[in-house]
């Protein structure tokens, strides 16, 4: 039951006027009873595993709280925790990716004969395990470093683990203010309600009228790179780019809107990320923020961050990318993508002064300043985007390749394929959304809409929903980040 169906709509519909009808103590139960329904619905067979880990989740919890004078024990339970946890994430995710690595790796070196050493079991990831385990790793270390307080209450760790909104596709929520809240009485708000209903529509129009659109073009573009004319192959990495940005930020954007529609609120996932001046700035404050914070708080920071050599810092940098790229998938594609934009990363802070210095002398005006930035910056991000999309290292290479050689001879192709209808419809609507993404850089799009009169406001509404059902793509293309 994806969200951008009309299964779920009727399903939340129905959901949010009874959770509202119920007293308080009887929510919780609903929402349980409601998200782990939910995720059945992919396949019964993923609540085994999402229950295994919330139930290991919850015990080595307690037992956190019990061993803190123990400091042996405490790092024993914590290690044995994490270790099952992460475990099932890399058995599931990576057991088959590693073996068929190694079999690689030993026929090079002519200690095998090409047959793989391990049986690969052609194991299914269970839909959003990559999301849950690391909420799940975050509430075992923030128990464990006396951040918070284990949480006795299994129905409530539960329903954190499992809370339908976020499950699939993250934000990826701490514990502390989830928990928190599940635990204050909700009143009826018409403004929660009002603002929870404009990110979901506001989401789904992102997805279902911008990100399904672009994802066709992509899809051809992509299939066979080799037989792709270049400026297919250009004009489907720049689509790709916004389709991956609207795809993902509009899953954000339902899960968050839905969440407040339930008086519960999520963390922020996305801000504009392709109006971001640097790749440190892209990856700290705009993109996947809730990923970024979780490798910040719980790889980057414990291995020294920043305050080690600068030798050494930049390698907490590298293996922190290396680690968000294979978190993605396991594929050799997204393990570049990380180390692309570790690099990134690494050449951003080694050259800061450089770049202050030339600012400074060339006196630019700051408005085409920041425009220069923000293009160069979308531009290595849409490079490393290659290597995220591409099937394989070598299809990437190929795209890249083709794109740079042909260069010279793409404005004309490029400009007979901008006039064509679909292709005309996806560019006008790319710049709509980034019309009203600047917007949203000075005061929120729908801060402004609540100032308008009512009949603007219903206005835009319909718009949107007209939108939907004359141009929107409802074949039901699940969510980019429901694979990983």
């Amino acid at each position: 039951m994806p969200f951008n169906s009309f299964s779920f709509l009727a399903f939340f519909g129905i959901l949010s006027v009874v959770y509202y009808l119920l007293p308080h103590r009887f929510r919780w139960p609903l929402l349980l009873i409601a998200s782990l329904g939910f995720y059945a619905t992919f396949q019964v067979r993923f609540l085994v595993l999402l229950t295994s880990i919330t139930l290991i989740s919850y015990w080595a919890g307690l037992s956190l709280g019990k061993q803190r004078a123990d400091a042996r024990r405490h790092r024993l339970v914590l290690t044995a925790s994490v270790i099952s946890v992460v475990g099932a994430l890399l058995t599931f995710k990576y057991y088959d990716f590693l073996v068929d690595a190694l079999g690689v790796s030993l026929t090079a070196d002519g200690l095998s004969d090409g047959s793989l050493p391990f049986p690969r079991f052609g194991l299914v990831v269970a839909v959003g395990l990559s999301f849950y385990t690391f909420s799940c790793v975050s509430y075992l270390v923030d128990v464990a470093a006396g951040r918070l307080p284990p949480e006795r209450h299994l129905g409530h760790f539960t329903l954190y683990v499992s809370f339908f909104p976020k499950l699939i596709a993250g934000p990826i929520e701490r514990a502390r203010p989830f928990l928190s809240q599940l635990r204050t009485p909700v009143a009826f708000s018409a403004r929660n309600v009002t603002e929870g209903l404009q990110q979901i529509l506001w989401g789904l129009f992102k997805k279902v009228v911008i990100a399904d659109r672009l994802a066709a073009f992509v899809d051809n573009a992509y299939a066979l790179p080799a037989f792709t004319a270049p400026a297919d192959l250009l004009l489907g990495t720049y689509f790709f780019a916004f389709q991956l940005y609207c795809d993902f930020s509009g899953y954000s954007d339902m899960a968050i809107g839905a969440s407040k529609v339930l008086g519960i609120d999520l963390m922020d996932n996305f801000r504009r990320p392709y109006f971001s001046k640097s790749v440190p700035e892209f990856w700290s404050q705009r993109w996947h923020l809730s990923l970024s914070a979780w490798f910040r708080d719980y790889t980057y920071i414990p291995m020294g961050g920043s305050r080690v050599s600068q030798f050494r810092r930049y390698g907490n940098i590298m293996v922190v990318f290396l680690l968000s790229g294979l978190w993605h998938g396991a594929n050799w594609t997204f393990a570049v993508w990380g180390g692309l934009n570790g690099f990134y990363q690494i050449v951003s802070i080694m050259t800061r002064s450089f770049r202050e210095r030339v600012r400074v002398i060339t006196r630019v005006p700051p408005i085409l300043g920041n425009f220069l930035r923000c293009w160069l910056t979308f531009h290595l991000i849409l490079v490393s985007w290659v290597f995220f999309r591409a099937a394989t290292l070598a299809d990437a290479m190929t795209i890249l390749s083709r794109i740079v050689e042909s260069i010279g001879t793409l404005p004309m192709p490029l400009l007979s394929r901008v006039v064509t209808g679909d292709i005309f419809i996806s560019i006008i609507l790319i710049a709509a959304l980034m019309l009203m993404e600047n917007l949203d850089e000075r005061q929120s799009f729908w801060e402004r809409l609540a100032e308008w009169p009512v009949y603007v406001r219903w206005g835009v509404y319909y718009a949107i929903l007209v939108l939907l059902a004359v141009i929107g793509k409802w074949e039901l293309q699940e969510f980019v980040y429901m694979q990983f």
